[in-house]
Parts: C-alpha cells; sequence; structure tokens
C-alpha cells in the first residue's frame, strides 16, 4: 500500500526523534488518498506513537493495520476525537471533505494534518480560519514535494545560508502519471478534487513562497485544460499559472498528468530557483536517462557549478519541527499563514483560469 499508481507515497527518512514513546500521541482518519503513509512515516520517524485508526472502508484499514500492525482500529471519527491522550489527528481524506474533518478535530482540542490540497473553495478556508482563531489548533498541510523531498529541504538550507542571494524567480514542473483505471472515482469528480491547480498545483505555490519569501502574492494568469482525455470530462490534464510575490519575485508552474509510459518513475518533478547571486535546480525523483534516483541537486554560484546527491543524506526536518510546535505552541515548521496562504493561492488561480480547449485535428 506504500505505491499507488506508481508513486511513491510513504518515502521513509533517518529516524530524527524528537520525542520518546507517548509522549506525542497521534492517529489517522481517511484513507483516501495514500499520501497518509508518508504523513504517518514521517511522524513516527520523529518519535511520534501511532494510536489508532479510522476510515469506513474495511479494506482500507486492513491495508493500513498491515502497514503498522501496532495500529487500534478505532470504530468511529468519535471514537478517536473523545481520546484526550490524542494531540494530532492526520488525515489524507476526499479532498473536498478534509475542510469539514480539520474543524470537527480542531473543535475537539486536537491539531490537524491534512493532505494537500487542504480546501476546494475559500469558503472552507475562511471556515478553517475562523476555527483556528477560535480553538487556537494547528491546521496543518502535507506539501509532501517541499517538505517530503530531501533535495528541496537542502536548497531551502542553501537559500537560507544565501548561496544564491536573493531569490528572483522560481519555476516549477510537476508532472503525474495519470494511471487512470486505478483511481477512484472522486479524483475524476471536480467538486471533490477542486481542479487540477488546486490540487496538485498547491505544491508548487507554497514552494514558491518558501523558496522567495513572499508572504502573499498575486495571480497573473492560469490556465487549464483536458487535452487528452475525454472520457473523464470533468478532469483536468494540464494546468499552469504565473504569479508575483509580494516581494517582487516571480514565479510560473506547469502541472500535468502527461508523464510518459516508458518513465522510471511517477513523473519529473523538477524546480529552478534563480537568485541574484546564482541558480538552484532540483531534479526530485529523477534524473533522467542518468540516474533513476531522485534528490539531485546542481546548484552554480561564485565558486562554480556543485552536484549534488542527496538521497539519504538530509533527512525531513519538518515532522520533528511539527511535533514540537504542537507541544510547544510554537511555529517553526511551519506558520499557520504561510499554510493558509499557499492554499488560497491555489484557489485563486484555479477560480480565476481559463481553459484551453484542444486543438480539431485536420486531415
Amino acid at each position: 500500500m506504500n505505491k499507488q499508481n506508481g508513486m511513491n507515497y510513504a518515502p521513509k527518512g533517518k529516524p530524527n526523534k524528537v520525542v520518546n514513546k507517548d509522549e506525542f500521541r497521534f492517529s489517522a482518519i481517511g484513507l483516501d488518498h495514500g499520501h497518509i503513509y508518508g504523513m504517518c512515516n514521517g511522524l513516527l520517524e520523529a518519535g511520534a506513537t501511532l494510536v489508532s485508526v479510522y476510515d469506513p472502508d474495511p479494506k482500507k484499514v486492513a491495508a493500513f493495520v498491515d502497514t503498522y500492525p501496532n495500529v487500534q482500529v478505532a470504530g468511529s471519527v468519535a471514537d478517536i476525537l473523545s481520546d484526550e491522550t490524542i494531540a494530532l489527528v492526520a488525515a489524507a481524506a476526499i479532498p473536498s471533505e478534509r475542510a469539514a474533518l480539520g474543524i470537527q478535530v480542531m473543535e475537539s482540542g486536537k491539531d490537524y494534518f491534512t493532505d494537500k490540497t487542504p480546501f476546494t473553495s475559500l469558503e472552507q478556508l475562511e471556515q478553517a480560519k475562523a476555527t483556528v482563531e477560535r480553538t487556537k489548533q494547528k491546521y496543518m498541510v502535507y506539501y509532501s514535494e517541499r517538505l517530503h523531498v530531501e533535495s528541496a529541504v537542502f536548497a531551502g538550507d542553501l537559500i537560507q545560508q544565501g548561496a544564491i542571494g536573493r531569490v528572483l524567480q522560481v519555476t516549477g514542473f510537476g508532472p503525474h502519471r495519470l494511471n487512470a483505471p486505478s483511481r477512484p472515482k472522486w479524483f475524476f469528480q471536480k467538486e471533490k478534487y477542486g481542479g487540477i491547480l488546486c490540487d496538485i498545483g498547491s505544491h508548487q505555490i507554497e514552494q514558491f513562497l518558501y523558496f522567495s519569501g513572499a508572504r502573499d502574492a498575486t495571480v497573473l494568469h492560469s490556465k487549464v485544460a483536458n487535452y487528452a482525455n475525454p472520457d473523464y470530462p470533468e478532469l483536468e490534464d494540464y494546468g499552469d499559472a504565473t504569479l508575483v510575490g509580494d516581494n517582487g519575485a516571480t514565479h510560473f508552474f506547469k502541472v500535468d498528468w502527461h508523464t510518459p509510459d516508458g518513465l522510471s518513475t511517477w513523473g519529473d518533478g523538477r524546480t529552478f530557483i534563480t537568485g541574484t547571486e546564482g541558480t538552484i535546480e532540483l531534479r526530485k525523483y529523477v534524473d533522467v536517462a542518468r540516474d533513476n534516483g531522485g534528490d539531485h541537486l546542481y546548484l552554480v554560484n561564485k565558486d562554480g557549478e556543485q552536484h549534488f546527491a542527496l538521497s539519504g543524506k538530509v533527512g525531513f526536518p519538518f515532522f520533528g519541527e511539527l511535533i514540537l510546535d504542537c507541544l510547544n505552541r510554537t511555529e517553526h515548521a511551519m506558520t499557520q499563514a504561510h499554510a493558509f496562504k499557499a492554499a488560497e493561492l491555489c484557489l485563486r488561480a484555479q477560480a480565476q483560469a481559463e481553459r484551453m480547449m484542444p486543438s480539431e485535428q485536420t486531415t
């Protein structure tokens, strides 16, 4: 269950425990997306204790228990929310249901850690903001393409150290493999998945805000299309957008469901970062035709050209920082404002996107 549709949804890193057993207890609710495994792995490697799981689908629960044999199967959401020893709920529900579940979790006095995309409408975002303000609980988001990718973690460290000066521009490419027959029905229902820019586009916008240091941005232009999947009319198989940050940095990203069958992994995800004193390129999941492994970083600055092979060398500090943030009520892993702003901007890009139509084929 760790891999679905050719995607590795459960990356594992070097254990870096920040707490001992039972000092930070969490549960899982909603197993609709395989990202729940990556979320749980990250928390467990940081020392958290996985207590219980609930999903209405017994097959999903059985697969989860097979991966985490010590977990208890809860009879309902209420059973988990009533357990006062549980500090956080991790969830990967159907996207349109994530906000309602998160509000319910926070109202119960627990922090919430959801898969991206965290919302499918601006109304949900506003409701979550109000609940955070009222309950003082956390609504954290698993933006995995930065948080669970060692080359992206290392890129953030380099930028903070000044390796490329001030970041001026970020370009992101997020191709994914569709493998339509294996997908659940909700995956093709726009009301439930939110649209391509809202969904996988959220990774790209979050990275732009983080790498550039922007706290806000304007969506200048965005577009979506269904170029090659007429059997799934509500699917958007392509999307792109251009943004400018409140600090003047610019961003372009492209996401799609057109990974070629011959690629050795689910998608050739790349990020290009231009600074005043250098450039960084991330080849996250594969170095095409050179190395099937991921986490390659290329740095060019005043010191010359450097290649870093980072797989297994950096780890994933977000999860330990999140645990300590929950315990200490701090914001070192990710601020609430950042998590919500990335979500807001992907919703705005989705809402204003122009829809491209496939060109007519002529003979």
